[in-house]
């Protein structure tokens, strides 16, 4: 497997190298005389772009009693998109080609140690198979402009990909730059980390001006996420209104957002994860079905000593858990700080702490824990073993951009249960209709998780070619401890390679 990822990645350096003006200066712009970089792949009237993902995973997980907690394999993606944009409408059909190599077989294990790493799922996930690949349709849409001649509204219909929150780019670029990567999929998400990801099927509505925006999307996921095959459709349903608000002038920039989810999981005979007896939930085949409501502000202050950013985000929840009434809550608040000190590599330091509700008293009628819908919860947990789910997450980051091409960032989370009485929980939601999406570990009372370190390091070679170095440490504590006493702590790494054309 080795040998062919390296070889891979040598022939995409080539031709992107290749590819690149050799007269082109560092700053991106061509020289005098340089000849015009050639635009994209056209088939008469259709746009064709698309890319390729190599990426070589490695784990270490927490040691179990037995089973493959250290492995490597290969999960890459090939995507193309056709594309057309007329006067009134436009259409999109873009394919994913997801495929895996080197799945770990034995990395599965009865509870309470479960899957030790993602290999786990995907393995699991696709018929037991180690190497496995399939095409299907990740996005196939129309969208109609100007509906009704008021050309500030409009219409999707079909498959398409929704991260929460992104609704609108902000004219300032720091919150251009939070917005998809601290906002975006914290509850509807694409999961896009994964080979396959998430897509929805139905409407979206827009109506936007200069500075509103409201949307409206009604639709059903569809499968992917850890399995290649992106085919069919889940038994579930959502519906999401937004109104976002960008204001403030001049040195002050923000962004603000109000929102309102509907989550129906109509899926009967599917086991759910939370905290009850297993007999109990195995007895409880009712629906879920959770109303979110929410929001989030986001601001951007510059100073004379350097760019301040403030994010808060929440959310609360009422509706039902099956059996039981539901009722949970979360928030995020995070704040950040670009210095104007050591401007060769223009640092950028954030802090933030967030909190996802737990449920004290497994046996009690109401169910207290907040439910995470359809996330991507990697921008949030980039090693993903655990999610905005009771949890406790004080985190600092350090971002360093020492050169246009370069950029590395290191984050640390210190984790703890928000109620020790309720499961460590990982996942992001149903991707297959036997699956719940959702794992969750007993903990025997025990409220320390872990302490989690990382970095990150990414460098644009050319507009086309893009390199990834990552690696986490997991230095698990009391919880993770009392399920993995062989050895408490794991880590994740891996190489990535994404070349667009």
């Amino acid at each position: 497997m080795r040998p062919l990822i390296l070889v891979c990645l040598m022939l995409m350096c080539a031709l992107a190298y290749a590819q690149t003006p050799s007269n082109a200066t560092n700053s991106g712009a061509p020289a005098a005389g340089a000849p015009a970089v050639s635009g994209p792949l056209t088939l008469g009237p259709v746009t064709v772009t698309g890319s390729v993902r190599l990426r070589g995973s490695t784990w270490d997980w927490f040691k179990p009693i037995a089973g493959e907690n250290q492995y490597e394999y290969s999960g890459n993606l090939v995507r193309v998109n056709f594309a057309q944009k007329l006067k009134k409408w436009d259409w999109d059909a873009e394919f994913f080609i997801p495929s895996y190599f080197g799945l770990p077989a034995g990395a599965t294990q009865p509870a309470p140690q479960g899957g030790l790493g993602l290999g786990s799922n995907f393995y699991s996930s696709n018929h037991s198979e180690r190497n496995t690949a399939m095409i299907f349709p990740k996005q196939l849409f129309v969208r109609l402009n100007g509906l009704g001649g008021d050309e500030r509204q409009t219409l999707q219909l079909g498959r398409f990909i929704v991260n929460d929150g992104t609704e609108t780019v902000p004219k300032n670029a720091t919150l251009a730059t939070l917005k998809p990567s601290r906002l975006g999929g914290r509850l509807l998400g694409e999961f896009g980390f994964a080979e396959s990801g998430r897509a929805f099927d139905g409407l979206r509505y827009s109506f936007s001006t200069s500075r509103n925006n409201f949307t409206f999307i009604a639709a059903v996921p569809t499968r992917g996420v850890f399995q290649v095959d992106g085919w069919g459709w889940n038994r579930v349903g959502v519906g999401y209104g937004a109104y976002t608000h960008e204001w403030g002038s001049g040195k002050h920039a923000a962004d603000t957002r109000f929102f309102v989810l509907e989550y129906d999981d109509f899926r009967h005979g599917v086991l759910k994860t939370d905290n009850r007896p297993a007999a109990v939930r195995r007895a409880d085949t009712g629906n879920i079905r959770i109303d979110t409501y929410g929001g989030h502000s986001l601001h951007a202050v510059a100073t004379n000593a350097g760019t301040i950013d403030f994010l808060a985000w929440g959310a609360v929840q009422t509706g039902r858990w099956g059996s039981q009434p539901h009722r949970g809550w979360a928030f995020d608040v995070e704040g950040g700080w670009q210095p104007k000190i050591l401007p060769k590599l223009k640092p950028w330091l954030r802090a933030g702490f967030r909190e996802g509700s737990g449920d004290s008293k497994p046996n009690d009628r109401t169910h207290n824990t907040f439910f995470e819908v359809l996330t991507g919860p990697r921008p949030f947990a980039r090693v993903p073993f655990f999610d905005g789910t009771n949890i406790e997450d004080l985190n600092a980051h350090l971002i360093f951009r020492p050169h246009p091409k370069v950029t590395t960032s290191s984050e640390f989370h210190s984790l703890r249960l928000a109620n020790p009485n309720d499961l460590w929980y990982s996942g992001g939601g149903v991707y297959q209709p036997w699956t719940f999406g959702y794992t969750g570990r007993p903990t025997s009372g025990r409220r320390s998780l872990a302490n989690f370190y990382d970095t990150n390091v990414e460098y644009r070679v050319n507009r086309k070619l893009t390199l990834t170095g990552y690696f986490g440490y997991m230095q698990g504590l009391g919880s993770i401890e009392l399920i993995y006493p062989r050895n408490k702590n794991g880590s994740y790494g891996y190489e990535e390679l994404l070349y667009r054309f």
